[in-house]
C-alpha cells in the first residue's frame, strides 16, 4: 500500500538553528576540541583517547599518544584527515608519555600553527609539561614538529588568540591560567607570564579559551567548584585582563564524566560551542567524545547557558541515516535508548518503542525538493508492528502509518510509501503498539 504525504515548509534555517548527531566523530574517542574556521570550512583539533594497558601510560588514566584533525563544510559530515603529530616523532617529546593533551591551531600568514602540551624526554625542558608547536601550509597538514618547545611556558592546554591590532596571544593551565605575548613567529613568547589572578581561586581551572565578540573579551575555562567541571566564563576590555568573571556556559555533567572541555566558534552567522562527554564509555570518563550545539549572546553581550543535546548541530537530509537514537525529544516512557552491541559501543545506539503511544521526535530532516518512494528502516521487532509518522511533534498531523514487519534479526526493512516533500522537516515517530520494535536508523529513498 502506498501513502501520499504532503510537507509543509519549516523554515528554520533562516533562525540560524542547525543540527546534527552528537557525538559528531563516530569512529574514535575525540575530546578536547579545538575548533577554527579556515576558508569555508571548520577544521577540528582534538586530543584522541585510547585504553591504556601494561606498558602503555597509566592504567585507569588519560592515554592520548597522537592528534587527528577533522574538517567539515556542512557540520554533518566530518573527514578524518589522518594523524598530524605523534608522540614518537617529535625530537624533544618523551616517546612512552601517551600525554599528548588538549591541542589548538590557528592560522598566520598563511602557516598554520598547531599548538600542543605533552611531557618532554630531556630534564633540561623541565619536569611535567611544556608546549610545542608544529607548522604546516594547508590545515590539514602535513605538519612538521619544531625541534624544542616554548622557552617559558609550563603547563597544558596551550590556546592562542590573534587581537584585531594582530598581536597574537597564548594561554596556557597549570594550576592557575596565564597569559603571555607572542612574537609575530608564533613560537616565542614576546612579554613576561602573567597570572590571571582574578579568576575562581578555589577549584581546579583549566583548557583557558580566548574569543573576542564586539568588543568584549571573553575568558573560558573549565572549572570544578566541587568534583566535575562546569564551563565558566570571564569577560574583559584587554587580552589579558583583569577579567570579571560572570557565569557558567555549560553544567556539570548529570552523568558523572569528570571533565568538560571546549571551543567556541563563528561559522555562517551562528555561534557553536564544541565540547566533550564520554557517550561512548559511560562507566570510563577518561575515554571520551566530542560534541557540538549552538549557543547565543544576550543583547548585553553576556552568554546564554548551553543545555547539551543528542541531537547537536547541521541538517540531516533524508536520504542519509536519520540516527533516532539521537532524538531532540521523546516521550517519558515507552522509548528507551540502549547500545546496539555492548562490547562494540562504536557501533552506536538503537530506540525501542514498546508502549502504544511511546514516541521520539527528530529535528530537522532535509527532504531538498524530491519525491521519495520509499521508508527504510534498520530494525528488529519479534511481531509485526504499526508506526504512526507524525509532522512535528507527537500532536502533529498523521502523515502515514508505517506497517513493519516481523524480524528477530536486524534487518533493513523497506516500506513502500508516497513522499512529495520539500524543505526542512521535523519528524516524530510513535507507536501505535504495546510490541516493541528497535530501530537502528531510518533513511527516506
Amino acid at each position: 500500500m502506498k501513502f501520499k504525504m504532503v510537507f509543509s515548509w519549516i523554515a528554520l534555517m533562516s533562525c540560524g538553528y542547525l543540527f546534527a548527531q552528537n557525538p559528531i566523530i563516530r569512529n574514535q574517542y575525540t575530546a578536547d576540541p579545538s575548533v577554527r574556521v579556515f576558508g569555508d570550512k571548520i577544521f577540528l583539533f582534538p586530543s584522541h583517547d585510547i585504553f591504556s594497558e601494561e606498558g602503555k601510560g597509566r592504567i585507569g588514566w588519560f592515554c592520548m599518544e597522537d592528534y587527528h584533525v577533522f574538517s567539515s563544510a556542512n557540520l554533518t559530515d566530518w573527514q578524518d584527515h589522518g594523524m598530524i603529530v605523534t608522540q614518537n616523532a617529535v625530537d624533544w617529546v618523551r616517546p612512552n608519555s601517551y600525554s599528548m593533551w588538549a591541542p589548538d591551531c590557528i592560522e598566520r600568514n598563511g602557516k598554520y600553527y598547531f599548538y600542543y602540551p605533552t611531557s618532554p624526554k630531556d630534564t633540561v625542558y623541565g619536569r611535567g609539561f611544556t608546549v610545542g608547536v608544529a607548522i604546516a601550509d594547508k590545515p590539514e597538514g602535513p605538519y612538521k614538529p619544531q625541534s624544542t618547545p616554548i622557552k617559558g611556558i609550563r603547563g597544558i592546554d596551550p590556546n592562542v588568540f590573534i587581537d584585531k591590532d594582530g598581536q597574537a596571544y597564548i594561554y596556557w593551565s597549570q594550576g592557575n591560567i596565564y597569559g603571555a605575548k607572542l612574537k609575530e613567529n608564533m613560537i616565542e613568547l614576546a612579554s613576561e607570564v602573567f597570572t590571571l589572578a582574578e579568576l575562581p581561586k578555589q577549584g581546579l581551572k583549566e583548557g583557558p579559551y580566548v574569543i573576542e565578540r564586539n568588543g568584549i573579551y571573553y575568558m573560558t575555562y573549565p572549572h570544578v567548584e566541587n568534583k566535575i567541571e562546569r564551563l565558566e566564563y570571564a569577560i574583559g576590555d584587554n587580552p589579558l585582563g583583569p577579567f570579571k568573571i560572570v557565569g557558567a556556559i555549560m553544567d556539570e555533567s548529570p552523568t558523572g564524566c569528570w571533565t568538560n572541555h571546549h571551543s567556541m566558534v563563528e561559522f555562517k552567522g551562528q555561534w557553536y560551542l564544541f565540547y566533550h562527554h564520554n557517550d561512548y564509555s559511560p562507566n570510563f570518563d577518561k575515554a571520551r567524545s566530542v560534541r557540538a550545539d549552538s549557543m547565543f549572546f544576550n543583547a548585553d553581550g553576556t552568554i546564554q547557558k548551553v543545555i547539551p543535546t543528542l541531537r547537536g548541530i547541521g541538517v540531516t537530509k533524508a536520504t542519509d541515516e536519520i540516527q533516532l537514537d539521537r532524538y531532540s525529544e521523546k516521550s517519558g516512557t515507552g522509548a528507551t535508548i540502549s547500545f546496539v552491541d555492548n562490547i562494540d559501543k562504536f557501533k552506536g545506539w538503537s530506540t525501542t518503542l514498546d508502549q502504544i503511544g511511546g514516541w521520539v521526535k527528530y529535528n530537522t530532516v532535509d527532504f531538498g525538493n524530491s519525491k521519495y518512494a520509499e521508508v527504510i528502516l534498520k530494525a528488529r521487532n519479534l511481531s509485526p508492528t504499526t508506526l504512526e509518522l507524525r509532522s512535528g511533534d507527537f500532536k502533529g498531523t498523521v502523515l502515514t502509518n508505517l506497517e513493519v514487519p516481523a524480524s528477530s534479526e536486524w534487518k533493513e526493512i523497506a516500506i513502500p510509501v508516497t513522499i512529495n516533500a520539500s524543505g526542512i522537516h521535523h519528524l516524530t515517530f510513535v507507536s501505535k503498539q504495546n510490541a516493541g520494535i528497535e530501530i537502528d536508523w531510518i533513511r527516506f529513498k
